[in-house]
């Protein structure tokens, strides 16, 4: 019964990825992948190293950076020995079940519905704070900005592929890239023109609780996971993926790097959680809120793309689903009108409760931190690592074994640690 519920499964990343041939370009892969792991995570690294103190910070964001790099390939390495064994897989879910069963498969896959729904709420709560911050309106709260957004984000949800989305990453990533530019030259002139002392910052906070606070958000800024197998399956190249994404990570991490120390440098014990607070109040800055804005409503349907396909999953193993019109084997049921109709309504439904729980929400930093340390950690850590040992572990060189090792008992000390210290306040 699960092989067949299996078979039945199509991918929604790619109607050809299930015959194991994507059709994205190098180009429209490096963009989903910047798009999946730069949010409004990046936001808050000035807040981070303002709690851990620049060198930690700085070395904090690194380490998080390569073992996340490290746990995408093992996870890619995992699939594909499942794939060399005759096993049909298409999701993370499907490393679960194989490694664990249907507890494995279940524990995953919630995993990655809480992390991304986080990931997707931080996005409202980011675009929802500062429309509220631009357009003082007084019948218009934040709650009321973020269910404007609501409608749009349910059309760009309606959209299958990730190459179709590629457009959308690419003009994300030039309102991101743009806007992060304009918040670091901001950074430098409050650093060079204000009373800045370097000494006045802390390399390493006297705090230990503030390490693993600052950690999470760390941890969180590498978001996306759960899209690791979706973005390799979704190339046409897929040899070329690892020396892709190591570019992209080694980029990414400088950058956040670079972010969170000139942030912290600028604006010292006065940092916030989300650093274009601390700008100016001028039209250059609400050009820079609205520019993030937009970059994030772009990416709020990549973010909930991995939600979508394991919501969509489990509603084709349901028994109802069966006796449905059209739903026989030999029937491509996708492209049938009502199984749209099903999809179209279900991912309606995900992005209308994601609205709820933001808007209800009471702080950005805490919350970034709280995902991070938690489900983050599990999935880009725990999970890969366990995962790689069990099914590859006999053929693993003694160092590889160590490397996992300490990396599994690391995200479950960091997870555990972590959210202790979130939830009792830094």
């Amino acid at each position: 019964m699960e092989r067949e519920a299996n078979r039945l499964a199509v991918p929604l990343l790619d109607q050809s990825s299930s015959s194991g041939t994507g059709s994205a370009t190098s180009i429209q892969t490096l963009g989903n992948i910047i798009v999946s792991v730069v949010g409004t995570g990046v936001l808050g690294l000035p807040f981070a190293f303002k709690i851990a103190g620049w060198l930690a910070g700085s070395i904090g964001v690194a380490v998080a950076g390569i073992a996340t790099y490290y746990c995408m390939l093992i996870l890619i390495e995992s699939k594909d020995k499942m794939a060399s064994d005759s096993m049909d897989l298409k999701t993370y879910g499907d490393l679960g079940y194989k490694c664990m069963g249907k507890p494995g498969r279940f524990f995953t896959e919630t995993l990655i519905l809480v992390s991304h729904c986080g990931g997707s709420v931080a996005y409202l709560i980011f675009i929802g704070q500062n429309l509220s911050s631009i357009f003082k309106v007084h019948s218009l709260t934040f709650a009321s900005f973020v269910f404007m957004l609501v409608p749009l984000e349910i059309l760009l949800s309606w959209i299958n592929t990730l190459s179709a989305l590629a457009p959308f990453s690419i003009f994300a990533d030039v309102c991101n890239v743009l806007a992060i530019g304009f918040v670091v030259k901001e950074d430098i002139q409050e650093a060079l023109g204000g009373q800045f002392s370097f000494g006045d910052r802390k390399a390493i906070t006297p705090n230990i609780g503030g390490l693993p606070f600052a950690g999470g958000m760390a941890v969180f800024c590498f978001e996306g996971f759960g899209m690791t197998l979706a973005l390799e399956a979704s190339m046409k190249e897929r040899r070329t993926f690892p020396k892709l994404l190591a570019k992209a990570f080694a980029s990414i991490t400088l950058v956040y790097v670079l972010f969170g120390f000139l942030g912290y440098m600028a604006y010292g014990e006065e940092t916030r959680d989300i650093v274009t607070l601390n700008l100016p109040a001028d039209w250059t800055t609400i050009t820079v809120q609205i520019g993030l804005c937009l970059g994030l409503a772009f990416t709020f349907p990549i973010m909930i793309h991995p939600v979508n396909e394991i919501v969509e999953d489990n509603l084709k193993r349901l028994g109802w689903f069966q006796k449905l019109p059209c739903s026989d084997n030999d029937i491509d049921y996708s492209k049938t009108k009502i199984w749209k109709l099903i999809v179209y309504t279900a991912r309606s439904i995900v992005v209308i409760v994601l609205g709820v729980v933001a808007s209800c929400v009471p702080g950005f930093g805490v919350f970034v931190s709280l995902v991070g340390s938690t489900v983050c950690a599990l999935l880009s850590f725990v999970l890969p690592a366990s995962f790689h040992l069990q099914l590859l572990g006999s053929s693993m060189r003694l160092w590889q074994k160590v490397l996992d090792s300490l990396i599994l008992l690391g995200g479950l000390m960091f997870a555990a640690y972590g959210t202790y210290n979130t939830a009792i306040g830094v």
